[in-house]
């Protein structure tokens, strides 16, 4: 006999303003723009009567259940998220929204900007404030060596610059 239990990953409430402002647009356009879409073209479909082979009807019905996936999830997510505003006292130390520049140990920079776990983007390196690179940066300053505890072993850094974004 087996149990299948869902683990949830608890992850930290933080969110930056344009962070904020991306999941609420994503929430609007899926429940004002999309939603309605989807639900007109399944209609559509099934007018057309047999909705056992019917592609459209079955795919629309489908993307109905994602859409109301996301929806629940952001509305959810939105009512616990807390908006991190840059203040002029993060000056000189790494915390959340942070901009840090890292040299490697092998001489390479780095450059990463710490968002919250809605936000990561590995393309833009923005890592998220719960991965093992941010944790070990938190609180730190410049001229630090950080030494960070990953999967595959231990990486040092040594932080060369940090910036915020100031919002207007």
């Amino acid at each position: 006999m087996s149990i299948t239990a869902k683990v949830e990953v608890k992850k930290s409430p933080y969110v930056t303003r344009a962070g904020w402002d991306a999941l609420d647009q994503e929430l609007k356009y899926l429940w004002r723009v999309e939603r309605p879409m989807v639900t007109q073209s399944v209609s559509e479909a099934a007018a057309l009567g047999d909705r056992s082979e019917n592609a459209e009807y079955i795919y629309g019905k489908k993307r109905l259940r994602e859409i109301d996936k996301r929806v629940r999830y952001l509305t959810k997510r939105l009512e616990v998220l807390k908006i991190v505003e840059y203040s002029p006292s993060q000056e000189g130390k790494v915390f959340f929204g942070a901009i840090v520049s890292l040299e490697n140990e092998t001489g390479e920079i780095e450059i990463y900007r710490i968002v919250g776990s809605d936000e990561f983007n590995p393309k833009l390196n923005w890592i998220s404030v719960d991965s093992p690179v941010a944790k070990a940066l938190l609180g730190k300053s410049v001229g630090d060596e950080v030494n960070v505890m990953t999967p595959s072993g231990s990486i040092y850094y040594f932080i060369l610059d940090i910036n915020y974004v100031k919002s207007t």
